[in-house]
């Protein structure tokens, strides 16, 4: 009796995960992205001298741990396609807005990629978009910190799908808009942190309230690309996964 193609997906390799790796390698996701943040928690506590450095590190580990968890799932390349254009996408958006400041559609395709193919494959869209993005915009020790702010936007929008937070529209544009707050309370932290020297907590606040006009033009802008492109991407991403059978 001849098999169904849907039949043979389902015997691939990394379609099923063990229950205790899969609970394991959720509590090291868990453990990366809070690290980041408590780190520049600390040092600002601490006033550490190589704050910038050293929050970095540990940005760059969180990263490492995500990208190498991925690679040892040994996924598939009907794994791979969407996550690798997904993240052009984005980059090639962010290139053509530049003119723009802050109107990006990259954290309304982050947001996409997750509520669809789920948490890990957010990260990696929105690590990959600020990287391949900053071949054009330039590297530097704030690539990271892009790399994982937009990253975290995608995996929180897996998280919040996985609930079902995601479906209604008001919901999703809420969302939309305070995760363009945290991508950007993300990187003020981290140069304020870093940058600010002597640091107070009134110099903080400052450096806060100027970027604050960014961020909300950063957090409108999300919530236009979500309106415009969510409903019409989804459909058609859904109709991929379901072909392919992916599963993050």
């Amino acid at each position: 009796m001849q098999r169904s193609k849907a039949s043979y997906r389902s015997k691939d390799v990394g379609d099923y995960k063990h229950p205790t790796r899969e609970r394991l390698q959720s509590a090291s996701e868990l453990g990366a992205l809070i690290a980041v943040p408590a780190t520049l928690g600390l040092c600002a506590y601490f006033q550490i001298e190589q704050s910038a450095l050293l929050s970095v590190m540990v940005a760059l580990c969180a990263l490492g741990l995500f990208f190498a968890g991925f690679e040892a799932s040994k996924p598939h390349l009907r794994h791979i396609m969407p996550i690798v254009v997904l993240a052009a996408l984005a980059a090639a958006g962010r290139i053509l807005c530049a003119p723009l400041p802050d109107c990006k559609p990259v954290s309304a395709i982050c947001i996409m990629a997750g509520s669809v193919f789920g948490r890990r494959s957010g990260f990696m869209v929105g690590a990959l978009a600020a990287l391949v993005s900053n071949f054009f915009f330039g590297q530097g020790p704030w690539t990271p910190w892009q790399m994982y702010a937009w990253g975290l936007i995608g995996y929180l929008a897996g998280v919040s799908a996985d609930r079902g937070l995601l479906k209604r529209p008001g919901v999703l544009y809420t969302f939309g808009f305070l995760s363009a707050l945290l991508y950007g309370l993300i990187l003020n932290g981290w140069y304020v942190v870093g940058f600010v020297h002597p640091f107070t907590w009134m110099g903080a606040v400052g450096a806060f309230a100027a970027a604050a006009v960014f961020d909300g033009v950063h957090g409108v802008a999300t919530v236009v690309f979500l309106a415009l492109l969510y409903a019409p991407w989804q459909r058609k991403l859904e109709r991929i996964k379901t072909k392919y059978a992916l599963v993050d």
